[in-house]
């Protein structure tokens, strides 16, 4: 097992440790609801106000409730993180506004079907309307952490032959589906913020029974042709079980001739976008993250 007393700095561990506070032991055995409203005052517990000029507003697109952050174009649609069972346009509200502070570009989040209620496809069916409807309108970048980076990659593998302007996208620790049985799923399977158990929980969940193989609606990374990808970022934390999927993503996308690069941000843990005002490490990752926008939405490569 990795020393991650040794790989996670102090401000990581603050993080990570603020992060628990908010968990009570039972967790696990309360209901759905309850869960979710944990998780959103979590979330709500590391925002910061808005970036000045940064407003907001609630709005459907495509039947999808969906919030707004009105600025410049090309648009970006934001997928949140949550395991496709929590998160929703609170959660994830002050990344997103400072996403549109810090590129100037508008922000759409998107409140996707949850699970269990809704199975799959109901959240994949969500985020191809949105991209669908904002891409009809204009140049688009898609974003995700976590979960919606999932959700951001499945979008493009299903519209890139339907000739919209899909401009980038960029996908934060994001679980495309990668082998659960190697790799960083084993020597990260006990890490701080996401465990290898937390993962093989979320990836049935989604469905009635076990979930299905080689769909590249529900796993990514099981298509098999990544040709016509739009400009990629994948990013993976290294203390993360699900880091090697962002570098294989890309690996998979360079060698069918597409334009593709993953990066590892050491010492970061699963879920670190909400420390991005309080751990330096977790600042970098999100200008980084913010940097690679901005150039996607200039068509800029390398960015």
């Amino acid at each position: 097992m990795p020393d991650y007393q040794t790989l996670i700095d102090a401000p990581t561990w603050a993080f990570i440790e603020k992060t628990n506070a908010s968990y009570p032991e039972n967790t696990a055995t309360l209901s759905i609801a309850e869960q979710r409203a944990i998780y959103d005052r979590m979330c709500a517990a590391f925002d910061t106000p808005y970036p000045p000029g940064v407003t907001s507003h609630d709005q459907p697109i495509a039947g999808v409730p969906c919030r707004i952050y009105p600025g410049a174009q090309p648009t970006v649609l934001y997928l949140h993180g949550g395991g496709y069972v929590v998160g929703g346009l609170h959660s994830h509200d002050g990344i997103c506004a400072d996403i549109r502070g810090a590129t100037g570009l508008t922000v759409v989040s998107a409140d996707y079907r949850l699970s269990p209620e809704h199975k799959h496809p109901a959240a994949f069916d969500d985020a191809c309307a949105v991209a669908r409807a904002l891409a009809a309108k204009g140049p688009l970048i898609l974003v995700g952490d976590s979960a919606g980076g999932n959700l951001a990659a499945a979008a493009c593998h299903a519209l890139r032959r339907e000739n919209l302007p899909i401009k980038g996208q960029v996908l934060i620790y994001p679980g495309l589906g990668g082998d659960v049985n190697t790799g960083s799923a084993l020597t990260h399977a006990h890490a701080p913020m996401l465990t290898r158990d937390d993962i093989l929980f979320y990836k049935d969940i989604r469905h009635s029974g076990p979930a299905p193989e080689g769909d590249p609606t529900v796993s990514p990374l099981r298509d098999d042709d990544f040709t016509g990808l739009p400009m990629t970022l994948a990013i993976a934390a290294e203390c993360d079980p699900l880091a090697d999927d962002a570098a294989a993503y890309a690996a998979k996308i360079t060698a069918a001739g597409g334009r593709a690069q993953a990066l590892v941000d050491e010492g970061l843990v699963h879920g670190h976008l909400r420390a991005r005002h309080s751990d330096p490490r977790a600042a970098a990752s999100f200008a980084r993250i913010t940097a690679a926008i901005t150039a996607f939405a200039e068509g800029r490569w390398p960015y």
